[in-house]
């Protein structure tokens, strides 16, 4: 079967929630500065640095295909946190959100015959956590490349208290949203 899309992502998370509703695409990871602007808002530079990937992916293919990409971010009192340079930054940003509420901002960018951009929201509310579980779920590589050194689907569900929004938001790619704009381009996911 030939691929629908082409996923403008390195992330097994983002081709495993496609694989999940039955998309069928290929990999074009893209390598963009991710740096935050100065001043800029959380949903503006997420949906910023999504374009950008999806324009970057199609200008390098060069295809008829769409393609598909996303954005996610960790924000705790207006502060995008991005991933962790080692443990003392992964130990920073995972102390801030211990027992306490923070927000994840997931866009996601298709282009094809025009531009489609959504956007997910997501509130996740975290328990205490001790320095030693800060330390040791470092030790297990698994914080290492995830924005707000947290995944969610991993160990750090042990983590989460609650949360409202999109599950598959806070993972990486918002199944919701990118159903609505796969179907704005002709893709339907239940035909």
């Amino acid at each position: 079967m030939y691929p629908q899309l082409i996923l403008a992502s390195a992330s097994p998370r983002r081709s495993e929630l496609l694989k999940q509703i039955g998309i069928r695409h290929s990999i074009m990871a893209v390598d963009i500065d991710e740096t935050p602007w100065p001043g800029e808002a959380p949903a503006a530079y997420v949906e910023r640095v999504a374009a950008e990937k999806s324009a970057l992916c199609l200008a390098t293919v060069g295809t008829d295909l769409p393609v598909l990409a996303a954005d996610t971010s960790v924000i705790c009192d207006g502060r995008i946190l991005g991933k962790p340079d080692d443990l003392q930054h992964a130990i920073e940003m995972l102390s801030h959100l211990s027992g306490r509420s923070h927000q994840v901002y997931s866009a996601v960018s298709l282009r094809g015959e025009q531009h489609w951009q959504a956007l997910s929201v997501s509130e996740v509310r975290f328990r205490h956590l001790s320095h030693q579980e800060i330390v040791a779920y470092w030790q297990t590589g698994e914080p290492c490349d995830k924005a707000g050194a947290y995944a969610i689907q991993g160990l750090a569900s042990v983590f989460i208290e609650s949360i409202t929004g999109s599950f598959s938001g806070v993972m990486g790619l918002p199944l919701f949203e990118t159903a609505q704009i796969l179907s704005l381009a002709g893709i339907d996911i239940i035909p």
